[in-house]
């Protein structure tokens, strides 16, 4: 568990760092809100794409932490190839970088989780998937953090440059991943297609998972549009572009606290009521960020966070809860890549936006946030469609 911990951290804080780092890299060369979420658009989006096949490859590895680093690897070579880029080919070429990267974008956060039952089986799952969520509220603190101080120091192409850096330190830890104890399927290209549509089956037909992955992507979308706003937000509200990446940090902290809330009593409320009850914390947050001041923008962050933190933890015990141990990689990569691409739609629709009227675009990304609760009921449940109570871990 510490290894798997200890590369996951230093996986998702360079993660958490790239896309501010970018973003300001992407402002420094283009001085234009719009291109720089282009640029973070661009290496979220493909991840429609990669995190299906990536977790199906991964359903079929015996040892699937090899795999894993040599995404990590990959990942952050492609990093430097857009840094390389930037104000040396043309803007749609490092765009181009940018999405072929991003396919591999799933193996930093659901190729991670995906392993967790393996690491720490049965009535340690429920303490450990927490755990295993903390550390996105770690990184999520300090890789904003990081990249903002970087940027103000040394320029924002020193934070893309310590992003890359620390993603490829965690191929040795995605290397001693446990192994799966029984021997998997041959792989055939046919049958890698058919592993794909089934995964696909289990998150249509389960509607449990079927409304978490839902109501997790409608929220990812609204915090993409939020994201897209940073450098605005530092340059008009705190005197700074580079310092617009800091308030992502003030949500990591109180993500992190309401976190460790959560492993301490990982039972006490249901995953899916966290999960809608998270939607409309941020939906509050995000409607509270367009008024403008600084100490309230630094509130509305905070409040942002209690919802985010939460939500994610929720999530992931409703995957682990609702998915079949042969399809278990494919979900959590599929859901993860999902969420990706949602968060690079709502990124490159606030741009342009945002420069039109900032408080607008966090208004809009309130009213998608909070659309996330009704589309998490709109997903009927039916007797004897889910295993959830009889599955639940621990």
């Amino acid at each position: 568990m510490a290894r798997y911990v200890a590369g996951a951290m230093a996986a998702r804080v360079g993660d958490e760092m790239s896309g501010p780092a970018l973003m300001l890299a992407g402002y420094a060369v283009a001085g234009s809100a719009s291109e720089a979420s282009a640029l973070l658009a661009g290496i979220t989006v493909a991840a429609a794409a990669g995190g299906p096949v990536l977790g199906a490859v991964l359903d079929r590895q015996q040892r699937p932490g090899r795999l894993l680093a040599v995404a990590l690897v990959l990942y952050a070579t492609g990093l430097t190839a857009i840094l390389v880029g930037l104000g040396r080919l043309p803007f749609t070429v490092t765009v181009l970088i940018a999405v072929l990267t991003g396919l591999l974008g799933p193996a930093l956060s659901g190729g991670w989780t995906g392993q967790l039952p393996r690491v720490a089986a049965g009535d340690r799952l429920p303490r450990a998937n927490a755990l295993d969520a903390m550390t996105f509220g770690v990184a999520s603190l300090s890789g904003p953090l990081l990249a903002g101080a970087l940027a103000e120091l040394l320029g924002a192409s020193a934070a893309v440059v310590v992003s890359a850096a620390l993603i490829g330190s965690a191929a040795p830890a995605a290397c001693t991943l446990p192994g799966r104890s029984a021997r998997v399927r041959e792989g055939q290209p046919g049958a890698l297609v058919g592993d794909l549509a089934a995964g696909a089956r289990v998150i249509l037909k389960k509607p449990r998972l079927a409304r978490a992955t839902l109501a997790s992507v409608v929220c990812c979308a609204a915090q993409g549009m939020q994201t897209a706003c940073v450098p605005l937000l530092g340059e008009r509200v705190l005197g700074g572009a580079g310092r617009g990446a800091l308030l992502l940090s003030c949500a990591a902290v109180s993500a992190l606290v309401a976190n460790a809330v959560l492993a301490r009593f990982p039972r006490h409320v249901a995953p899916d009521t966290i999960i809608w009850a998270g939607a409309l914390i941020q939906a509050a947050a995000f409607a509270l960020a367009a008024t403008g001041p600084p100490a309230v923008l630094v509130l509305a962050l905070v409040l942002a966070g209690i919802g985010e933190g939460p939500q994610l933890t929720a999530l992931f015990a409703v995957r682990h809860r609702e998915a079949p141990e042969r399809l278990r990689g494919q979900i959590f990569t599929t859901g993860a890549s999902l969420k990706i691409t949602a968060f690079a739609a709502g990124a490159a629709i606030a741009g342009p936006l945002a420069n039109w009227s900032l408080p607008g675009t966090l208004a809009t990304a309130a009213g998608v946030a909070a659309c996330a609760a009704p589309a998490f009921f709109a997903v009927p449940l039916h007797a004897g469609a889910s295993s959830g109570r009889s599955a639940r871990p621990g």
